[in-house]
């Protein structure tokens, strides 16, 4: 499971996704986040699996490589759904003894599984198909209007590039660790919580000296290259727009209108009240 986390990490393709600048992905990743938490009905959830969809198309990034990194997050799925199925009040269409599941509640748990996913899945697009380089100078461009107020919008640009290139560093080092420790005869699997939990700690000694021991080597790498943050520096590799980042931001803007119109419209047209539970 712990190679499975995909956020973080960059999926070489030759991809129109790929070829986007950074900051339409940014953008485009921002609204279409919002928009699932805009959307409460069953038609406005079909309309962002078409979009989705139509994004891993493009992407050609191979679904199962998309999938695997729910693997993570399977935990806090099941106990979100299971918290909304259970523990919402509205009309009972089922009950054994004190278990009741409620027709809200079933409405609200299918909900909060579905937006999950996709915010899962809609971020790690955006990091499957751009590098961190890009990343950083797309977050510093978007926001560099900050830099008027004296927000230190590089230096925090650098540290979340820093922070994402890491998660796949450590997911590795975590791998190598446990299989080594497997190997000593360490065992992840029996016994119950509690000694699952001190099994771990043959594991995150190890990785915390690892992650110590690789930020002191980065911060005496760019100190050796005279790095003092973002003021007077320039790019190797400038963001320009082009017409293909025109196009992208008014799908991007489609797809917000029509979510938006679906919310207001739909509900109130009876026709169209079997989309809304």
């Amino acid at each position: 499971m712990i190679r499975d986390i995909t956020i973080g990490q960059y999926y070489p393709s030759e991809s129109v996704m790929h070829r986007l600048d950074p900051r339409v992905k940014l953008f485009g990743t921002l609204l279409f986040v919002v928009s699932l938490f805009i959307v409460n009905s069953f038609l406005g959830y079909i309309i962002a699996t078409i979009f989705l969809g139509a994004i891993i198309y493009v992407s050609k990034i191979p679904l199962s490589f998309i999938m695997k990194g729910l693997k993570a997050i399977i935990l806090l799925l099941l106990l979100s759904v299971a918290f909304n199925l259970f523990l919402t009040k509205g009309e009972i269409v089922f009950q054994i003894w004190i278990i009741k599941i409620t027709k809200e509640g079933i409405r609200l748990a299918v909900f909060l599984a579905v937006r999950l996913i996709y915010v899962i899945v809609g971020s790690s697009l955006m990091t499957l198909t751009t590098t961190p380089n890009d990343l950083t100078s797309g977050l510093e461009k978007s926001l560099h209007i900050l830099n008027k107020v004296k927000f230190p919008i590089h230096e925090m640009a650098m540290m979340m590039s820093i922070a994402l290139r890491f998660i796949p560093i450590l997911v590795d080092e975590t791998d190598k660790i446990m299989k080594a420790q497997i190997a000593r005869g360490a065992d992840f699997e029996s016994g119950n919580i509690l000694k699952r939990a001190k099994s771990l700690i043959p594991i995150l000694i190890p990785l915390f000296i690892s992650s110590f021991r690789r930020a002191t080597d980065l911060a005496t790498a760019m100190e050796a290259r005279c790095y003092h943050g973002g003021e007077g520096r320039t790019k190797m590799k400038p963001l320009k727009y082009a017409k293909r980042d025109g196009v992208a931001y008014a799908v991007i803007i489609l797809f917000l209108v029509v979510v938006l119109a679906e919310s207001i419209i739909v509900p109130r047209i009876p026709a169209l009240s079997i989309f809304v539970v």
